[in-house]
C-alpha cells in the first residue's frame, strides 16, 4: 500500500443515479442513492457489495460514462456533472475505465494497433504525439510485445486482452482509473499477475484507482480504503486494515465472514443472511438492510441511518452506533 496524498482528486457530492422503468409497475431503480465521498490522489479506493448494489454505476458516473440524476462530481477540482462537448471530451482524458470482460470491450474487427490508436484519433492527438512510439511504450508498460500489434483480440488469451484494455485506459495519461471488476473474468493465476501489474503501474505513473470488486480478498490486497455498498448506499467506509480488524455494520460482518480462511483456528463463524436482496426499484423503508439484518430494531424499519464516524476515519450507517 502507498501512503495517501493530501490532495482530493475526486469528490462526489450527494450523487443519485435513478433509472425510470418502462412502465409504472416497474418503478424507478435507485442504482445510486445519495452518495457523498472523497477520493485522495494516489490512493486505491475499493468498493465491494453484492451484484446490483450500484457499485459499477457509481464508478461509471465518476468518469461521466453515466450522467448523475442529481448531485455533483468533481474530478481534479472540475465539476463534471454538466459538462458537454469539447469540455467533456477534455475531462475524459483525466478519467478512464478498465472493463470487466476484455473479450466484450475490444472490437473484434480491429487489430491491437488499431484499438490502441483509437484514443489518439478520438482526441485528435495524432499531430501532438508520436503515436507509434507511444503505442510501443504502452505495450512495454503492460508486458506485451510488438508482434501483438498485428493480432486480433480473438488471437490473444484472456490475460493478454485485459492487458490491452489496461494499455488503452493508460493511453491518454489519466489521473483516475475506474477498475470495474477488472480481474473477475480471469483465471486465478492470471488475476494475480494483473493485480501485480496494476499495482506497479499505480506506483510508476502515480495513478489513482477506484477499484470495484465482489471479491473481498482482492479488495483487501489492493485497497487503501474500502467502501461497502448495499442497495445504492454506502453502509461502511474505512481504511482497509481498520475494516478487516473491526467491522461495525451487520452487512459488513456477514460479507467478511464468508471469506475462506486457511487457518482453521482463525476461521470466524459464517453469518448467513436470510431472504433475497430487495429490488432497487422498491427498496425497504428506513435502513435498506433491515429486512435481512439479525440486529434489527423498530427504528431501523422507519428511519434511514446517516453515515457517521465511529472511530478515526471509520464511518458506518447503522443505528447501533448513533450517539
Amino acid at each position: 500500500m502507498t501512503e495517501n496524498q493530501n490532495n482530493v482528486l475526486v469528490k462526489a457530492d450527494h450523487i443519485k443515479v435513478y433509472f425510470k422503468g418502462k412502465n409504472k409497475k416497474s418503478g424507478t431503480v435507485k442504482a445510486v442513492d445519495d452518495i457523498s465521498l472523497e477520493i485522495m490522489e494516489g490512493e486505491t479506493f475499493g468498493v465491494v457489495g453484492e451484484s446490483g448494489c450500484g457499485k459499477s454505476t457509481f464508478g461509471r458516473t465518476l468518469v461521466r460514462l453515466q450522467k448523475p440524476t442529481s448531485g455533483k462530481v468533481f474530478l481534479d477540482g472540475e465539476d463534471t456533472a454538466d459538462l458537454k462537448g469539447k469540455k467533456l471530451k477534455e475531462m475524459c482524458r483525466k478519467g478512464q475505465i478498465i472493463f470487466q470482460d476484455p473479450s466484450a470491450c475490444l472490437n473484434p474487427r480491429r487489430t491491437i494497433r488499431q484499438i490502441l490508436m483509437e484514443p489518439f484519433e478520438i482526441h485528435n492527438m495524432k499531430k501532438e504525439v508520436d503515436v507509434d512510439a507511444r503505442i510501443l511504450e504502452l505495450l512495454q508498460l503492460v508486458g506485451l510485445d510488438e508482434y501483438h500489434l498485428s493480432r486480433y483480440p480473438h488471437e490473444l488469451s484472456g490475460g493478454q486482452k485485459q492487458r490491452v484494455g489496461i494499455a488503452r485506459a493508460l493511453a491518454l495519461s489519466p489521473k483516475l482509473i475506474v477498475c470495474d471488476e477488472a480481474v473477475s473474468a480471469l483465471d486465478v493465476s492470471v488475476q494475480a499477475q494483473v493485480l501485480n501489474l496494476l499495482q506497479e503501474l499505480k506506483e510508476k505513473l502515480h495513478l489513482t484507482y477506484f477499484f470495484i470488486s465482489h471479491n473481498l480478498n482482492v479488495v483487501y490486497q489492493v485497497s487503501d480504503r474500502v467502501a461497502v455498498m448495499y442497495l445504492g448506499k454506502i453502509v461502511e467506509l474505512a481504511p482497509y486494515d481498520s475494516l478487516y480488524e473491526h467491522r461495525y455494520h451487520p452487512y459488513t460482518e456477514a460479507l467478511l465472514s464468508a471469506i475462506p480462511q486457511v487457518d482453521e483456528n482463525g476461521q470466524t463463524e459464517r453469518i448467513r443472511l436470510e431472504g433475497e436482496v430487495p429490488s432497487p426499484s422498491n427498496p425497504p423503508s428506513g435502513c435498506h438492510f433491515h429486512t435481512r439484518c439479525t440486529k434489527v430494531c423498530e427504528r431501523c424499519k422507519t428511519e434511514a441511518p446517516d453515515l457517521r464516524e465511529v472511530s478515526p476515519g471509520h464511518l458506518v450507517a447503522c443505528h447501533l452506533y448513533d450517539r
